[in-house]
């Protein structure tokens, strides 16, 4: 966009803006810059444009100027075009600008001209003017500017922001540019989202900028916004430019999945599981956040607030913030570093990303394990050894866990024990074991006995009980057996006991003295039970401390420690051993040889409840080192061996750590190198005693002492026991220590620091210890609150409630739900155990049992899993839900489907909706109900047609949910499906009774077709509609069409090759004959167009299936090559093509129109069958058998369509039964005499009391070639009966042909008919009404045939036609071809013969006049149309030919023999046909195609037969010949009339409402009978006494005229309204004589008339039916008297010019209404009615004859509609 401003030069300041970029193209996608344009462009002077050939600049722009100047630019000219330019140049026409030119300048190709403009500005302004170059091809004009420097700046229409995450950022940049010479100050305002940056600045000329727009939506939303600049100079910036900004933002959404495991994602929050890790090991797994939104997106991966451990979590992420791009991913890892044994790590990941809606959570869980060992013996047992001796044994320290086990024996190897293992520490590999060697060297002859513990890092230690005896001498204890460790381990014996022994050899135990000990040592032992870890050193004397205990058990030399064990500077240090027990012990230390540790006495006694002191002396070799030992002390009994051996006391043992250093003072120790793992130590939040293990270890080259520091042990922890307190590390040796407290809840919540002095100096070792109680804490989902949304009664509601342990010690909890409130509500899980930070989802149901508002209060109870249920703590919870009533419905109460199928499926989705409050939960139930009468549907043994995706389920409330179901009707029917539902409780039962929910209809139907019309063309071109109907069974055709099919015709659903044979099989039983006629050899092909329609509602597939479409294509070995004479009939009848349709296969939509030709070749001779199937997709099968029969010219022939006829029904007792007609038809190309015999008709009057049941009236004859003859038939039955009467007829007195009449007698008074004599069963099957036209029709007739139904004899009938011409084009010519019956012509149309112009239509009026006689009318009306194109060229082709003729009838030749001949032999008329061969013999397998295409003119014929030399030679001969242009065979269009007239009497008596409104037109017939034919009356016959007066025609013309002019005179009509009288038509009074003669009824009429009547057109004498019918019956009455001949007196009655007007008038409305000129639906207007007056027939003008009208639309495809015409009179 270029922005400019107006303005005075700006001030010169500067900003350190960006210089400007030349050539440099910025390409963002997202900028889109306006096309420059206005009326100051910048850059258009500098671009070249071409204008007719030569090459300029489009203007010439003066920027830089002053007044009083003069500033000269020039404008070359370039000469690019090929030629010659000369150009008349108009100057500039201000005096401002002036050019240095002439008037005409000449530029050669290729050549250059330059004119210097000059410009002399006289004011400050602007100014314009232009130069004008005029040539040959035009003129152009070269635009001259002269600008003012003013402010622009150069900005992009638009810009587009990438897309953006909600509370994320997306950037990016525009360039703005000063495009002015101005320096231009600019400031941007711009609202949120958007920030620009720099919002202001100054911009030099040319100086460009670029801006940053800062996108930061806070919702997801299409932003679109303008931002203002506002320029111009300094701080006056007046003028404004606006830049588009658009952005679009959308929701983040971040997901997290685990790669291992997919199920766990489905159900919710994914888990990482780490399962078993070893302690002191780390495992590493991986997890994926991915991003499905289109949005980068940001994020923060932090653990879940509120369960973070003291120390640190066992989990560590290696990404804790990031981004993810769209559809990207990124991969995480998590290591899982446990460091407490045992125990089960739990923590959650949250992801928390801006701007999302979600925060997923990553659940972290592992268990940390330790080492798993055990010794293969727990007693060694060594047994006696001599004083002085060494005995050595095995035992196997196994480690069975995958774990690497760290032990140390807590025993001095080092000769300060008679018992020594041996190594005495290591580590053991996962599983593994290793082999220990424990050595006995006794120095005293006692019995020892010692419990070692095998201190294990991260285990409960391991014991192992060392047993022996040493023998002197002099002195043999008792031998010691491990049976007496177990037998005191059960007993617990003691000196006391002993004592009562030897006093009472009973095994009775001291109540007081042992029991009291027992208790203690139980209750010790028990305590120890239950420590997790118990304390090694202590349970390797917990026995001897109850009996034997020695203070200190540790000595500390040369330590300066301020603590409350006892140090000296000394040397020496004594220590006490107390006897607890009521015995006398003797207590041994054990002396080491060269140990700096000695204590003296070494042996005393020591009496019961008392207590002796020993002196341990500190005694170094060496200076300057460091020394540790474990003094070990023996207690036994004084006189156990006097007891015997079942007795035996073991020994007890005591033992006192001592450490000690030799540096001198002033002699600084070194440093040792060592390290704690771990330096942290955690107890468990509970009161119980809890061991914990630390490997304190020696990493250093030195050894170093270490000693616990009292004082760093803060109040309220003084349970903490570190065993060893003190001791000596070896270099590279380690020592476990064991810490064992039971916290408290004085103890420090952070923890303490419990120091380790080193080597006696300042150098101390801090281990971090917490043991202090915790209560259990637990937290509760939604502030302790939980909410059901509205649920029905008797249903169920579920919500899910997380819990969590903020405990770090592993809880069980308890729901505790009172029992009036369990039917309400329950959970699930109830109960169970959290380990430290982990949740549980609880499951809540709620189902009510009534309407109303529930709250219950609801308490979790939860405890430690390591103590009992006595220590409970609580918390409540409270449920608030509601009861209500549900219910749902469909949204249409009826859903109609339509029509489907059979067979196949239609899906669709019933919308069920809940206005309800609470969820429904339903089960529906469908009841099928077929609604054809005589239809039954069994649900047992038929499916529902109706299935639906599911029964049950649930619908929220307020919500909709599509049912979605599947129709598969099994069969032909109207199926209707009542769908109801159930609720459903919470148990799963229905709980109300059945509810209507909505109905389905739906209909199940097969493909069908049906024939709507037919017609012919060829040699069956004169056929009748009503003869094609016949010969194609049309009638049966389209009832089988619209039936159902069989299940053998679905066999195959679609079209298939599934014959092996020539003849393939029938699955259908519907069979109809497709009878093509018969015609002579070489005659035109028999063509039958049938147009097909698809009533249905869905489309239909069809196929018209040959034997070779059904037949599989069997390879040519497999071709057996033996055929039946059907077979090869067949073969030949498909390999000559004799039949063809056209198209055999389509489809059609619904509603849809096919024409389909089917036609038959006649050249061969024969009579010729071929099966053609037409098969429905999915419908129906039916088998159609073409016949066609094709005769020799010479050869006599009469086509039957069929050899059966069925008469008319007629009453018994008819006097006058009609008169009824069958047809012969010649088919062949000569005249056939036929001779019906008259012996069956006369055996048939002999069987039938003499009565003529069947008359003919021509039983001989001749029908000609190609015609018609009608046979003349009265059938008369005698009884009410079906008649069944062969009659043989004779062709050309050699063949007979039997024919079998079929007439029924009625019975008028039984027939319990309200109308006997009812045409029903002669109105045609065939439809009246063409729809559409036929391919190539030009004309259209508005109906097809015209039924008159029941008329009297001698009445008149009229029906008004319409022909239409539906060409675009084309002009056609039409003629009506009239039939006759009986020899009179009884029909009329007007005109008979016209021309149309395309889209022209005529009006036809058809008159049908009934014979004197009762006749059964079936006539045919032929209208033959030829276009007049055809009619051009065949008048244009015979003048040529006659031209042609005339020359050679006046011109001679000379011949010379060696010029050839070329003129050509004129034939008037077409010579005999050559007599024509039988055609190419059978074949026994098909001929093959031809070889190329070329020779596509041979016919097949021609290809498989060889010609022979007098065709050849006819062939040639016919070249030279011109025949005589035949005329162009005219289009036929049928028109069916059919009427049944009956006698007065009769028709007065059935019809007497019809009666009265008849006319009878009298006419003058001469009447003959039969011979053969007796009758008692006849019909008397007179002279026509009515003659044409051509005067008529012209006082009717005239009339019509002044009527219509009259009507039209608005005065006149006004002037007949307030006449009160009626016009009186004149008619003139006829009077019949006395002797009038009467019309008897007769049941033969005469054969035939000699004298022909008059034409219908012509007026003639009328009498109404009644009084003609009193006539009749007076007549009747009187049939004695003689027959006399009367004449009728006939005049020209004013009443026949009344009615011709009247009929007039109406065609010429009908006319107009057609045409569009009158409007037929428009109100009604008023018609004076003509004055009532007496005439001779009656004084009633409402009986006067009345015409019927009808009225179709002319033109194809529109509807067609009937009107009729209103006559009101005022009144």
């Amino acid at each position: 966009m270029l922005a400019e401003a107006r303005g005075p030069d700006p001030l010169m300041s500067v900003d350190p803006w960006k210089t400007p970029t030349h050539g440099k193209d910025i390409k963002d996608p997202g900028i889109h810059h306006r096309q420059r344009g206005g009326k100051h462009q910048r850059q258009a002077s500098s671009q070249r444009s071409c204008f007719m050939g030569l090459e300029t600049r489009p203007e010439l722009v003066w920027e830089d100027w002053n007044l009083g100047g003069e500033f000269t630019k020039t404008l070359v000219l370039k000469n690019i075009h090929k030629k010659l330019q000369k150009l008349h140049i108009r100057p500039p026409a201000s005096k401002f600008f002036s050019a240095s030119i002439t008037e005409i300048v000449v530029l050669s190709p290729g050549t250059s001209f330059s004119i210097p403009v000059t410009f002399k500005p006289h004011q400050r302004g602007e100014y314009e003017d232009s130069i004008e170059f005029l040539g040959k091809e035009g003129s152009f004009q070269i635009c001259l500017r002269a600008i003012i420097p003013c402010h622009v700046l150069e900005v992009p229409d638009s810009v587009m922001l990438p897309l953006c995450a909600v509370q994320h950022s997306s950037r990016t940049n525009f360039l703005l540019k000063n495009a002015s010479k101005l320096q231009t100050s600019f400031q941007f305002e711009c609202s949120a989202p958007f920030q620009l940056n720099p919002k202001q600045g100054l911009l030099k000329p040319g100086q460009e900028c670029h801006i940053t727009v800062i996108f930061q939506p806070q919702e997801a939303l299409v932003y679109q916004q303008h931002a203002y600049c506002w320029f111009g100079e300094g701080d006056k910036a007046e003028n404004c430019c606006t830049v588009l900004l658009q952005a679009l933002a959308k929701y983040p959404c971040l997901q997290l999945k685990n790669p291992s495991s997919q199920e766990e994602e489905k159900r919710g929050d994914p888990v990482l599981q780490f399962g078993s890790v070893v302690i002191g090991q780390c495992l590493r797994k991986h997890f994926d956040i991915f991003n499905p939104s289109p949005v980068t997106a940001s994020f923060s991966l932090s653990p879940l607030s509120g369960g973070i451990p003291l120390f640190g979590s066992a989990f560590s992420c290696d990404i804790t913030k990031g981004n993810v791009a769209p559809g990207g991913s990124l991969r995480a890892t998590v290591t899982y570093s446990p460091a407490t044994v045992n125990t089960v790590s739990v923590e959650y990941l949250t992801l928390k990303c801006r701007g999302a809606l979600n925060e997923p959570l990553l659940k972290l869980t592992g268990n940390c394990i330790g080492p798993k060992v055990s010794l293969s013996s727990s007693v060694v047992n060594f047994g006696c050894v001599e004083e002085g001796g060494s005995v050595v044994q095995t035992v196997k320290l196994v480690n069975s866990s995958p774990v690497e086990a760290i032990y140390k024996w807590d025993i001095d190897c080092n000769g300060n024990s008679v018992f020594s293992i041996l190594p005495a520490s290591g580590t053991l590999l996962p599983q593994s074991y290793t082999t220990l060697k424990a050595v006995y060297s006794p120095t005293y002859p006692i019995t020892h006995h010692r419990r070692v513990a095998c201190v294990i890092l991260h285990r409960d230690p391991v014991f192992l009980d060392l047993t022996g005896t040493c023998h002197s001498k002099l002195q043999k204890p008792v031998i010691l057996t491990p049976e007496h460790l177990v037998d005191s381990a059960r007993r617990q014996l003691s000196p006391d006991t002993l004592n009562a022994v030897q006093q009472d050899h009973n095994a009775q135990l001291d109540q007081q003295g042992v029991h009291s000990s027992m208790e203690e040592v139980n209750q010790r032992l028990g305590s120890a039970a239950v420590m997790p870890t118990p304390d090694p050193v202590c349970s390797s004397s917990s026995i001897s401390s109850l009996h034997v205990s020695v203070v200190p058990n540790e000595l500390v030399f040369n330590h300066k420690m301020s603590s409350s064990v006892l140090t000296s500077c000394a040397s020496s240090q004594s220590v006490s051993i107390t006897n607890h027990t009521r015995g006398k012990v003797s207590l041994v230390w054990t002396v080491a040889q060269d140990s700096p540790f000695s204590i003296s006495p070494s042996l005393c006694d020591l009496a019961p409840l008392k207590s002796t002191s020993f002196r341990v002396t500190y005694d170094p070799k060496q200076l300057n080192t460091l020394h540790g030992a474990e003094l070990e002390c023996f207690a036994d009994y004084k006189d156990s061996h006097d007891v015997g051996e079942q007795l035996v006391c073991p020994p007890w043992c005591v033992t006192v750590r001592v450490i000690g250093h030799s540096f001198q003072p002033g002699k600084g120790h070194y440093i040792p190198c060592c390290s704690l793992k771990p330096p942290q130590v955690v107890f468990p939040a509970l009161s119980v005693i809890s061991n914990r293990t630390v490997l304190f270890q020696n990493d250093g080259d030195l050894p170093f002492t270490f000693c616990l520091d009292h004082s760093s042990i803060p109040a309220g922890t003084e349970s903490l026991f570190v065993e060893p307190s003190c001791g000596l590390i070896q270099p590279r040796d380690y020592q476990i220590l064991t810490l064992r407290t039971t916290p408290t809840e004085d103890s420090p919540k952070q923890g303490f620091n419990l120091r380790l002095q080193l080597n006696a100096a300042k150098l101390t070792r801090e281990i971090t210890v917490v043991s202090v109680v915790e209560k259990p804490c637990m937290s509760l989902e939604g502030g302790n609150s939980l909410y059901f949304q509205p649920t029905a009664v008797g249903s169920q509601t579920r919500r899910t409630h997380h819990i969590r342990n903020l405990s770090r010690v592993p809880i069980r909890f308890q729901w505790s739900i009172p029992e009036p409130d369990q039917e309400l509500i329950f959970v699930e899980p109830d109960g169970g155990e959290l380990h430290p930070n982990e949740s549980s989802i609880q499951t809540w149901s709620f189902s009510p049992l009534s309407e109303k508002t529930y709250t219950l209060n609801l308490t979790l109870i939860f405890w430690p899993v390591q103590t009992d249920r006595s220590n409970k703590s609580h918390l409540t919870l409270k449920v608030v839900g509601v009861g209500s009533k549900g219910s749902i419905e469909a949204e249409k109460a009826v859903l109609d489907i339509g029509e489907i199928l059979v067979g196949s499926c239609r899906s669709f989705e019933i919308p069920l909706v809940n206005n309800s409050l609470c969820p429904v939960t339903f089960c529906l139930t469908v009841q099928q109900i077929l609604l054809d009468d005589g239809l039954a549907y069994d649900p047992e043994t038929e499916q529902s047609a109706l299935q639906l995706d599911y029964k049950e389920g649930t619908i929220s409330s307020h919500s909709t949910v599509q049912l979605q179901s599947i129709v598969r009707p099994h069969r032909r029917a109207q199926y209707l499906w009542n769908i109801s539902y159930h609720t459903i409780n919470a148990s799963g039962f229905v709980s109300s009774p059945p509810q209507t929910l909505c109905e389905v209809r739906a209909k199940g139907v097969f493909p069908t077709l049906q024939v709507i019309d037919a017609c012919s063309g060829g040699s069956v071109g004169t056929l009748s509609k009503m003869h094609l109907w016949k010969f194609f069974s049309l009638d049966s055709l389209n009832e089988h069409l619209l039936s159902n099919p069989s299940p053998a015709e679905l066999t195959f659903r679609t079209p298939a090759r599934h014959s092996f044979h020539s003849t393939p099989s029938i699955f259908t039983k519907a069979i109809l004959d497709f009878n093509f006629s018969s015609a002579p050899i070489n005659s035109d092909a028999s063509n039958f167009v049938l147009m097909f329609y698809n009533p249905g509602s869905i489309p239909v597939d069809w196929a018209f299936l040959f034997p070779e479409d059904q037949q599989v294509e069997l390879a040519y070995w497999a071709v057996t090559g033996e055929f039946s004479s059907t077979e090869l009939h067949q073969m030949k009848v498909q390999d000559n093509q004799l039949f063809n349709i056209s198209p055999r296969s389509g489809n059609l939509l619904p509603g849809q129109k096919r024409a389909v030709h089917f036609s038959y070749s006649h050249d061969i001779v024969g009579t010729h069958q071929l099966p053609v199937v037409l098969k429905l997709s999915y419908g129906r099968e039916i088998l159609l058998n073409l016949q066609g029969v094709t005769v020799e010219r010479d050869t006599p022939y009469l086509h039957f369509a069929s050899n059966q006829y069925k008469f008319t029904s007629v009453n018994i007792g008819y006097n006058s039964p009609p008169r009824q007609v069958y047809e012969l038809r010649n088919g062949g190309a000569v005249p056939v005499r036929y001779q019906v015999d008259m012996a069956a008709l006369s055996q048939l009057q002999a069987d039938n009391f003499n009565h003529p049941v069947l008359c003919c009236f021509n039983p001989e004859g001749e029908v000609l070639p190609g015609k018609t003859t009608k046979l003349e038939w009265i059938f008369s039955p005698l009884e009410a009966k079906t008649y069944h009467m062969d009659v043989p007829i004779r062709i050309q007195e050699r063949d007979l042909t039997l024919v079998r009449f079929e007439g029924c007698g009625r019975d008028i008074l039984t027939s319990g008919s309200s109308n006997p004599l009812a045409s029903s069963d002669h109105k045609l099957s065939v439809p009246c009404v063409q729809r559409v036209p036929f391919p190539g029709q030009v004309l259209f007739l508005s109906e097809d045939s015209v039924f008159l139904g029941d008329i009297p004899v001698c009445s008149q009938s009229s029906r008004i036609l319409f022909l239409t011409n539906v060409s675009h084009t084309d002009i056609a010519h039409y003629t009506w071809e009239l039939p006759q019956q009986s020899t009179q012509q009884v029909v009329q149309i007007h005109p008979e013969r016209g021309c149309l112009c395309p889209g022209e239509c005529v009006l036809c009026v058809l008159t049908f006049t009934a014979t004197d006689y009762p006749t059964v009318y079936k006539l045919d009306l032929v209208c033959q149309v030829t276009q007049e194109a055809a009619l051009i060229r065949y008048h244009d082709a015979l003048q040529c030919w006659e031209e042609e003729k005339e020359r050679q009838r006046d011109e001679f030749t000379i011949t010379d023999k060696n010029v050839p001949e070329s003129q050509r032999i004129l034939i008037d008329q077409e010579p005999l046909a050559a007599p024509a061969r039988k055609g190419p013999p059978l074949r026994k397998y098909k001929t093959l195609p031809p070889i190329c295409a070329s020779g596509g003119f041979e016919t097949m014929s021609s290809i498989c037969t060889k010609l022979t030399k007098a065709e050849r030679r006819m062939q040639r001969e016919t070249s030279k010949v011109w025949r005589r242009p035949r005329p162009p065979q005219p289009a036929l269009l049928h028109l069916e009339v059919t009427a049944h007239s009956h006698g007065l009497l009769e028709y007065s008596t059935h019809f007497p409402d019809q009666f009265n409104k008849r006319s009878r037109y009298l006419q003058s017939v001469k009447k003959q009978l039969p011979e053969n034919i007796s009758l008692s009356t006849s019909l008397p016959a007179g002279p026509s006494t009515q003659t044409h007066c051509p005067e008529k025609d012209i006082l009717v013309h005239i009339l019509t005229s002044l009527l219509r002019n009259i009507l039209d005179e608005s005065t006149f009509v006004q002037s007949l309204i307030p006449l009160a009288s009626k016009l009186n038509t004149h008619q003139h009074t006829q009077t019949f004589s006395s002797h009038c003669p009467s019309i008897p009824p007769s049941p033969c009429p005469p054969m035939c008339s000699t004298a022909s009547s008059s034409p219908p057109a012509t007026p003639q004498p009328q009498v109404l039916l009644s009084e003609a019918a009193d006539m009749q019956g007076t007549a009747g009455g009187s049939g004695n008297r003689p027959e006399k001949q009367q004449t009728l007196q006939a005049e020209h009655v004013p009443a026949d010019m009344v009615e011709d007007v009247l009929l007039n008038t109406l065609q010429n409305l009908m006319m107009e209404a057609v045409r569009g000129e009158l409007v037929l639906t428009a109100p009604s207007c008023t018609i004076i009615s003509p004055l009532a007056s007496t005439s001779c027939f009656s004084g009633r003008p409402e009986e006067a004859p009345t015409e019927e009208l009808m009225s179709l639309s002319p033109s194809e495809g529109q509807k067609t509609t009937s009107s009729s015409i209103e006559l009101r009179s005022p009144s």
